[in-house]
């Protein structure tokens, strides 16, 4: 997977908008952040302390966990070795989680 690849699945999800966040991408929901390309190899994916443990476990050649705040925030994947189906769905994930419910009903 390429950082671009990363972009098209953001990008494909509904009312995603493309942001600056302190010099490098983020992938927006009505203004709450689901994803960011903090560089041209990674891709961090705003999903739950959950699913993060899942993934991190399940991929760990490719998943590491985002810390902030002494809490976990999300998953970092490197791109060249993630399986694109994974990923695609940690980022529908993380966009229903930053959507507002209305959206996510819109979509039901």
């Amino acid at each position: 997977m390429t950082a671009d690849d990363a972009r098209g699945l953001a990008m494909g999800m509904r009312e995603a908008a493309e942001q600056d966040h302190h010099g490098f991408p983020s992938f927006r929901v009505r203004g709450r952040i689901f994803a960011t390309l903090p560089d041209e190899a990674h891709l961090n994916v705003m999903v739950d302390e959950q699913q993060t443990q899942v993934a991190t476990h399940c991929d760990p050649s490719w998943c590491a966990e985002i810390l902030w705040g002494g809490r976990i925030r999300g998953v970092r994947v490197t791109l060249a070795a993630a399986d694109p189906e994974t990923v695609a769905e940690l980022i529908g994930d993380a966009w229903r989680r930053r959507a507002p419910a209305s959206l996510r009903k819109e979509g039901e």
